[in-house]
């Protein structure tokens, strides 16, 4: 419901960029800066989006996500690997709306 209608957005980027669940990006020249995500918004969504990544239990695509993201970057990158599960799980949302279905999963699922 906080989305509203998706056909808005042009891609999966452009939601995420909405929610603010995208780093910061600042550049000049050749040199880029990336900080921490924008938190520009839909605070709600941005709220449910890492509550879901919270709660889900082991078996998922997105706590299998996190648990990689935790253990290349370790325990102290717990955050970072919240917020980008979050925004994997927005892009699947993203498509699931657009589509009616999220052919990654499907994929998953059957092999």
């Amino acid at each position: 419901a906080e989305i509203g209608d998706v056909t808005r957005f042009a891609g999966a980027r452009q939601l995420c960029s909405w929610a603010g669940l995208t780093p910061r990006h600042r550049a000049s020249d050749t040199k880029v800066h990336r900080g921490p995500i924008t938190k520009q918004g839909s605070p709600l969504l941005r709220w449910a989006c890492v509550e879901a990544v919270q709660r889900c239990s082991a078996d998922t695509p997105m706590r299998r996500l996190k648990d990689r993201i935790i253990e290349r970057r370790g325990v102290h990158a717990r955050n970072v690997a919240k917020t980008a599960a979050a925004r994997k799980l927005l892009t699947l949302v993203y498509y699931a709306l657009r589509d009616g279905e999220v052919r990654c999963l499907a994929k998953t699922a059957t092999g």
